[in-house]
């Protein structure tokens, strides 16, 4: 089941990462180890391209414990920002 995101005020993420032309499932990796590498409560910001990559890499994040704090279409890429956990997931 997914929910669609409400647009939010502006936050700005801790990091962004650009995985533009990426394939899945690398773009779900470098995600989750870029995470790994942020402090706890950290927001990180991640460029993914239409199709698999967004449909795919927020539902794996979400199943493995990270918040999914915005979704937005920026014409031509999808940014998401997800934060990482103040405690072990």
């Amino acid at each position: 089941m997914t929910d669609k995101l409400e647009p939010r005020a502006t936050v700005s993420p801790d990091d962004t990462l650009d995985l533009r032309g990426t394939p899945c499932p690398i773009n779900l990796v470098r995600t989750k180890l870029r995470l790994e590498q942020m402090e706890p409560g950290s927001l990180l910001e991640v460029w993914l391209d239409a199709g698999e990559p967004i449909e795919q890499v927020p539902d794996s994040l979400q199943m493995s414990g990270f918040a999914i704090e915005q979704l937005e279409d920026r014409s031509g890429f999808f940014a998401l920002q997800v934060r990482k956990p103040t405690a072990a997931a």
